[in-house]
């Protein structure tokens, strides 16, 4: 071991990933004991009462206006980009891209032949882009949360197309007003502490309008990525095809203990709770600063700190997992001399307290 850190210093729980991300214990234990439905037919009753509890759980979180409805399918959110791009956007977008995860969404529109190019906002990485009202676009995209860089975006209305949030990271640990989005959409492997391989949306009547009427339009789509298709079956509580019952299962456990802890305010404010001790430390350090130099575009939800040229990040990365702490490590593309710290809503602040004094000793004892 390069350098062993004092117990006393260690985090109770060490996993720090910007997704997937912690799973807590109890949820765990949850899944352990679900024998009866692990295994079982999704079509079926048992199984259509887990999807229809999870549907009513999110809307109870989110307090999603009435219309409203909570649809889900199989694929996570790079599927739901392609979903978007075949059956809601009608002839042009909008995106404010300010990552690698916003610029992925604006990508795919852009290689649809059916599609007029995309309308594109864009920031470097550390700061925040929206798209403005343009003539002809029907569709405006970006991030809530822009999980590659840690910076945050507003979530408001933009012209008069639909307007549809990117909120993979940002659900389960960040507010936002629903109505003014048309589609807020997911995936339960970050906040909501579950498994990969599902994408799950608010939408409006207005969105459900729209992929109605490109469907009646005569546009070929495929039927898994027919968003009319995904809300008949979410009406029925259950998917196109077999989803992963452990994630639907992690996803109801996680659901009831947010809402026991009082709801999206305060598992907003815990994960609030968690970036600003990483933000604090890092302004207090001479060999530290954070990322998003905007305090105001900082995610509540992923820190990222940059390190000082002489701390090699990829050293101290290397010894705290030896230590058991795991995935602080920045995303690849940014290639920065940085770390990226997911503090979601399973996360404990004090874990976030004692990471930082683990920093310390890394770092001063290099």
């Amino acid at each position: 071991m390069q350098t062993q850190i004092p117990v006393d210093l260690l985090p109770v729980d060490g996993r720090f990933g910007s997704g997937p991300a912690k799973v807590r214990p109890d949820a765990l234990d949850y899944l352990a004991i679900r024998g009866d439905v692990m295994g079982t037919s999704h079509r079926q009753a048992p199984v259509r009462d887990l999807v229809r509890v999870v549907q009513e759980s999110l809307a109870e979180l989110y307090r999603i206006p009435d219309g409203y409805e909570v649809v889900l399918g199989n694929g996570g959110s790079t599927l739901f980009w392609d979903m978007a791009v075949s059956s809601l956007i009608e002839k042009r977008s909008a995106h404010g891209v300010f990552g690698e995860f916003s610029r992925k969404f604006a990508k795919a529109a852009e290689r649809a032949p059916h599609l007029e190019a995309p309308v594109v906002a864009e920031a470097e990485a550390g700061k925040v882009a929206v798209p403005s009202a343009v003539d002809g676009v029907d569709v405006y995209a970006w991030a809530q949360n822009e999980t590659s860089t840690g910076a945050a975006a507003p979530v408001s209305r933009v012209g008069d197309g639909l307007v549809l949030i990117d909120a993979t990271s940002a659900a389960g640990g960040m507010d936002a007003p629903i109505g003014d989005t048309d589609v807020y959409y997911f995936a339960p492997q970050k906040n909501f502490s579950s498994d990969g391989g599902l994408w799950l949306a608010f939408a409006s009547p207005a969105a459900i309008e729209r992929a109605e009427r490109i469907k009646a339009s005569g546009r070929w789509l495929p039927e898994s990525l027919d968003f009319t298709v995904a809300v008949k079956n979410s009406r029925q509580h259950q998917t196109l095809n077999t989803p992963a019952l452990a994630t639907l299962l992690l996803l109801e456990d996680q659901l009831g203990w947010m809402l026991e802890l009082g709801g999206i305010e305060a598992v907003a404010e815990r994960c609030r709770e968690s970036t600003s001790i990483l933000y604090r430390w890092a302004e207090a350090r001479d060999f530290a600063s954070p990322f998003v130099a905007e305090p105001g575009d900082r995610s509540p939800v992923v820190a990222t700190i940059d390190l000082a040229d002489d701390v090699d990040a990829a050293r101290v990365i290397s010894i705290l997992r030896e230590n058991g702490i795991v995935d602080v490590d920045p995303y690849r593309a940014l290639k920065r001399n940085q770390l990226r710290v997911g503090c979601y809503a399973s996360v404990d602040p004090s874990d976030v307290e004692a990471l930082t004094a683990c920093l310390d000793y890394v770092i001063d004892a290099r």
